[in-house]
């Protein structure tokens, strides 16, 4: 309860963007392999991004 006001990081928010893409990406990737390929460097720049805050963090 006492996290219910509470705001995301930086690093929570590309977690999750990066969570759902791969999703999204699994699923297209049945009908749509040229989406998901698009969708999945998306995610791998995502990914990039919260290596980079990581280590810039310590």
């Amino acid at each position: 309860m006492f996290g219910l006001f509470k705001k995301k990081t930086e690093i929570e928010k590309l977690q999750e963007n990066y969570k759902s893409m791969m999703e999204k990406a699994h699923k297209l990737s049945h009908s749509n392999r040229t989406e998901a390929d698009r969708l999945m460097a998306e995610a791998e720049e995502i990914a990039k991004k919260i290596d980079e805050i990581k280590k810039k963090l310590g």
